[in-house]
């Protein structure tokens, strides 16, 4: 788990550019502390910034060239089946000068070119210099799990783990409206956009082949995998091979976690109390029976406090348990250095609390192992639930999307209990007139589209039947992040859009920024290909029902598991926002949100949707207006120290 990053140019004063490599690799320290490293070529520069993980000797240190001179790499990841691979090739005639992964990455390029991405097992982000073909080959793992972002132009192609790396080049910045207007609705920019122009994201699963040739550069980007989902292959499963499946998926999640405990480091768990993370802890202990597990606590917020739930897991499986207990001071404090952290507009409040926890964790293990990506694969948020209830509605389902004005009248927030089921009921109601696709776009964000729309000066949505060029934009990417789900699409293809929208753009992001940012690498055992495959092969009735999320999750790993994590309300990694919008960070908000002043200086958002969100923030009836005061606050925080 490392930082990289690198820049090719031909632009005539392309030896400036080539300089700001060193404080580009420089800013990504937080990555790698163990080592730092510029290679410096021609009209080239690679960076590497490491985080030892396998094979802690020097000689794995990166930029990494193997033995002919010809090809250098700069990684970061991990390749579980670097051993298998290993075999291969010195059944082919290669031989090693070290133990890493790194360098098998690199002589599996050697043998196969592009084509050796299908036989990784791991998440990475890498780019492989070949100096005979004056070629990068740039590639991201399938999920998305390690990142990617890139800046291009007619001369110049700049690359790096993180954008405020990109950002130590002096490259135009400029405001991408329509990532803006996607921001606002979803808290989060999916790729392959940022908030800036000219700067992507590499999607998941694809690959860059740059060359240059004759002073200008040549970009060809390729999909190389995608997740396998066929509808057809729902109706070779019946109820009656629901047992059959279950022992399938045991056998794949305990051969995930296995693979994913290999390190020269010491390895430990998060441990939230959810279903996810309690069967990855309990497979690790059995697995290595001296890991340690680690789980964050709320003395001073019971109602996001879940520790009691991880506790039963601890004591079940034996494993040594580290409970961080978080006072509110410390979460206020945290709040600051969050904003702080965020290179990119990035509005999920949970992002403090799996920094919180990266912080205390690393001072014990550098590898953790997650529970991420089970609820996209398995439908396990309550949207999920809700969508199959309106898809096999009762007369309750009927009675509460048809009482929509009464809930819009009653207090809705997510800081107690009675509060957030008013927020899930209007929700739920606002889903119930639309079809699929448009239902699962209004569920995916925080804002309506009429709502995002009024916050901005320059208006995305058509006026008198007319679009603006931004606006034909925005349809065009709403079009793309939806293109797996059709108008009546089915439940597979619910859970299919949210493991290439949500899972990559906002899950993964937030626990690889949060943990790379104390330099700790999480493995998510979850999201292994061969169990990603697996899951979506199952029908809905395995996954999701009128009672039950999970359900084959569940149901798969009952007995060893505690009783008591079973039919309670799932709790999402929250934070209360609303009381501290309204309290400890008010003073950021008036100076950095609800100032007119600046707003209409600043000529980007309507002054009087602020004013509004500002009026209902401390009214009676809130809402989700935090959420999006935090958004507003998370974007105008990273404007003053990017953008100013």
């Amino acid at each position: 788990m490392c930082g990289i990053t690198g820049i090719i140019t031909t632009h005539p004063n392309g030896t400036s550019l080539l300089k700001r490599t060193e404080s580009a690799t420089a800013s990504l320290h937080h990555r790698g502390p163990d080592h730092q490293q510029v290679l410096h070529e021609k009209n080239l520069a690679l960076g590497h910034a490491r985080l030892s993980i396998i094979d802690l000797d020097t000689r794995a240190h990166q930029p990494m060239t193997d033995t002919s001179g010809r090809y250098t790499l700069v990684f970061n990841g991990e390749i579980y089946n670097f051993r298998e691979l290993r075999q291969n090739c010195e059944q082919a005639g290669f031989s090693f000068r070290t133990e890493s992964d790194t360098e098998v990455l690199l002589v599996m390029y050697i043998m196969h070119g592009a084509k050796m991405l299908e036989k990784l097992q791991g998440f990475f982000a890498f780019c492989i210099y070949d100096r005979e073909e004056e070629q990068l080959f740039i590639a991201r793992d399938r999920m998305g799990i390690k990142p990617l972002v890139y800046y291009q132009d007619e001369h110049t192609l700049a690359f790096a783990s993180e954008l405020k790396a990109l950002l130590e080049f002096p490259f135009e910045r400029q405001i991408d409206k329509v990532s803006l207007f996607t921001y606002l609705k979803l808290n989060y920019i999916p790729a392959p956009h940022t908030i800036l122009q000219s700067f992507h994201k590499l999607e998941p699963g694809h690959s860059l082949t740059v060359r240059w040739q004759d002073k200008t550069l040549q970009v060809e980007k390729n999909q190389w995998y995608q997740i396998p989902y066929d509808p057809k292959n729902e109706k070779e499963l019946s109820v009656h091979d629901y047992k059959q499946s279950q022992k399938v998926l045991k056998r794949f999640v305990r051969e995930s976690v296995r693979k994913r405990l290999i390190a020269d480091v010491p390895v430990g768990t998060f441990l939230s109390g959810g279903i996810d993370s309690s069967l990855i802890t309990t497979i690790a202990a059995e697995e290595k029976p001296d890991i340690e597990s680690f789980s964050i606590g709320f003395p001073d917020y019971p109602f996001y406090d879940e520790t009691h739930f991880a506790k039963l897991v601890a004591k079940k499986t034996g494993v040594k348990q580290h409970i961080i207990e978080v006072t509110r001071e410390d979460m206020i404090a945290n709040a600051e250095a969050t904003l702080n952290a965020l290179d990119e507009p990035f509005a999920d409040s949970s992002a403090m609390n799996v920094k919180l926890l990266s912080e205390y964790v690393r001072k014990h293990v550098k590898v953790a192992l997650s529970g991420d990506g089970g609820d996209e694969l398995f439908g396990g948020y309550q949207k999920h639930q809700a969508e199959y209830r309106l898809r096999y509605p009762t007369l309750t389902e009927h009675t509460v999307g048809r009482l929509a004005a009464i809930w819009d009248r009653l207090p809705a927030s997510r800081s107690g209990t009675f509060s957030n089921t008013v927020r899930q009921l209007q929700k739920f109601a606002d889903g119930y007139q639309l079809n699929v696709r448009d239902r699962y776009w209004r569920w995916a964000g925080i804002l309506k589209e009429e709502q995002a729309n009024y916050f901005l000066k320059e208006e995305m949505l058509p006026r008198e039947q007319r679009l603006s060029d931004h606006g034909h934009d925005y349809k065009k990417r709403k079009d793309h992040l939806l293109r797996h789900l059709t108008k009546n699409g089915s439940f597979n293809e619910v859970l299919l859009s949210d493991a290439q929208l949500v899972l990559p753009n906002d899950m993964l992001f937030k626990v690889d920024s949060m943990s790379m940012a104390h330099s700790l690498e999480i493995r998510t055992p979850l999201l292994d290909q061969h169990l990603v495959k697996f899951a979506f092969r199952l029908p809905v009735m395995f996954k999701v029902n009128n009672t039950i999320k999970k359900k084959i999750l569940q149901d798969t790993f009952q007995d060893v598991l505690p009783a008591e994590l079973y039919n309670r309300p799932k709790k999402g990694f929250e934070v209360p926002l609303l009381e501290w919008m309204q309290g400890p960070l008010k003073s950021q908000l008036m100076e950095h949100v609800f100032d007119q002043n600046k707003t209409e200086d600043q000529g980007i958002f309507n002054w009087k949707a602020v004013q509004e969100i500002q009026k209902r923030l401390f009214s009676s009836n809130p809402g989700d207006s935090a959420s999006t005061a935090w958004a507003l606050l998370v974007f105008q925080r990273w404007y003053n120290k990017y953008m100013s």
